[in-house]
């Protein structure tokens, strides 16, 4: 149960993190541990994304550690007819020291070398 409440929370933060600019800039916490963020994460709550708009519910995340390091990013919802609809990304480490601040790419790997794929996570 208090996985899925410390998930929910680190969502809606990773989402406000994802509308852009505010007053004032977004603080990450000291250090994450990945070993325990990867698994399934469920939306309880958002700000409206443009990434998110045809979500109607169910919205899932599931983070996966990789062999080199990286981690497999798939977010999954339900659309408004009924259908499901799945986006899948790469995440890697900005900030080795503490895993607090990761890159995430959705677009295909063939463009990873562009900084712009990569947003803030």
């Amino acid at each position: 149960m208090m996985h899925h409440v410390v998930a929910g929370a680190v969502t809606l933060m990773l989402m406000i993190s994802a509308q852009g600019p505010s007053e004032a800039p977004v603080q990450t916490v000291p250090a994450v541990d990945l070993t325990r963020y990867v698994g399934d994460w469920f939306e309880v709550a958002r700000f409206p994304n443009r990434f998110q708009r045809q979500c109607a519910g169910e919205v899932t995340a599931n983070y996966t550690r990789r062999a080199d390091g990286r981690i497999t990013v798939v977010n999954r919802c339900r659309t408004g007819d009924g259908t499901r609809t799945e986006a899948q990304g790469i995440a890697r480490v900005v900030e080795p020291r503490t895993s607090a601040k990761l890159k995430v790419r959705f677009a295909p790997a063939v463009l990873s070398f562009l900084p712009f794929v990569w947003g803030d996570y």
